[in-house]
């Protein structure tokens, strides 16, 4: 089951679930992962959490001690999620230790409804870390304008940082450079940089979703050619541009102070089009140094068929560039697509949160103890 898991993992490619639940932690499948598939990292996002809460009865004592102290909604889900990912970053710990820091992490997201203030979003990300109080975790901040002042400062101040909802090559630019300053500013303050970590969320299949409903408008046999080839062309792209920047003057002098590379990762990996191979995301986004968080179906699909055969991004920048000219030859406008996904990414998550307030507090209304 696991070869294909271990060859990724042996390509410099680290393995990440994108799932996260109380049942999966007190029931040992997340040690299981661990220690079977190759998994050395977990990330969660609303959605996630608005799921695992809604589905069972694995929550139903922390809400019910919840509810007797009449705490707000809000105040339940912070309570709730922090401890799952305290608990996840425990069981993850040794994965910590045996690779220095660089895995082994939990993600856990600001409030999506901060994702345009970059005050209350520093303010969140401060209160989460001091909240979780385990060193490996990641504190996720979207890669909206307001959150690249966000991510410099809280990387400043020594917070490790996964860069979330990252969908254009122009964002990724900012949000590498927004790292390099926040190392910066960690630097003059006199902060170990060794211990300060990053990982920036270039999405994926939701390109191709976007585009390709915008090729099949279209409808000519130059569309149809296009399909499916815009995702992995924007993402090896964003290689590049990692490769260009971790290469620089500007990073050489933060290298010397031990400073660690901000490592791309390659976020919603699922395959959402029926028509493509179901491990397409995995398969050919292997690279060194960096990372892939996939859906369990994803996680399981790629150990048991997954085609690893090496390196499949490095050498293809030519064709990548050529296959995104073709799209934008057809009239589909390249910077229209990714503002677009980021904008939506930002409301999918503000609507997952508002169903995670609404589900929660009809579960703390139901298990709350009768007065008298």
């Amino acid at each position: 089951m696991t070869d294909a898991l271990k060859r990724l993992s042996d390509e410099g490619v680290a393995i990440w679930l994108d799932d996260l639940s109380r049942t999966r932690i007190t029931s040992g499948n997340l040690a299981e992962l661990i220690d079977q598939q190759h998994v050395v990292g977990v990330t969660t996002n609303p959605s996630i959490f608005q799921k695992a809460i809604s589905d069972g009865h694995g929550y139903d004592q922390q809400l019910e001690d919840l509810a007797a102290r009449k705490v707000t909604v809000e105040e339940a889900i912070r309570m709730i999620t922090t401890a799952d990912v305290r608990d996840a970053a425990d069981v993850l710990r040794p994965v910590f230790d045996s690779t220095g820091g660089q895995d082994g992490r939990v993600s856990i997201e600001v409030d999506p409804r901060l994702a345009h203030s970059t005050k209350a979003t520093i303010a969140e990300a401060k209160q989460l870390a001091w909240l979780v109080d385990r060193p490996n975790t990641f504190i996720k901040i979207p890669a909206t304008k307001a959150g690249l002042p966000a991510i410099t400062e809280v990387i400043g101040l020594g917070i490790s940082v996964n860069v979330t909802l990252i969908f254009s090559l122009e964002r990724y630019r900012e949000v590498m450079d927004a790292y390099l300053a926040g190392l910066e500013k960690a630097k003059a303050a006199g902060l170990d940089l060794s211990k300060i970590r990053s990982v920036a969320s270039f999405f994926v299949s939701r390109v191709d979703t976007e585009i390709d409903k915008r090729l099949d408008a279209l409808g000519t046999p130059e569309a149809k050619e296009a399909r499916g080839k815009a995702a992995l062309a924007n993402a090896r792209l964003a290689y590049e541009a990692y490769e260009e920047v971790f290469s620089s003057d500007r990073w050489a002098a933060l290298d010397k102070a031990q400073a660690n590379k901000q490592r791309p990762l390659w976020a919603s990996t699922g395959v959402k089009d029926k028509a493509y191979k179901d491990t397409l995301y995995v398969d050919e986004l292997v690279a060194p140094g960096t990372v892939n968080t996939m859906p369990e179906a994803t996680l399981n699909a790629t150990g048991d068929h997954g085609q690893i055969t090496g390196d499949t991004v490095r050498g293809t920048y030519e064709q990548a560039r050529a296959e995104l000219e073709a799209v934008e030859k057809l009239g589909i406008s390249y910077d229209e697509v990714v503002q677009q996904l980021e904008d939506e990414g930002v409301e999918k998550f503000e609507a997952a949160w508002t169903d995670l307030l609404k589900s929660t507090e009809a579960e703390l209304k139901r298990l709350a103890p009768s007065e008298g």
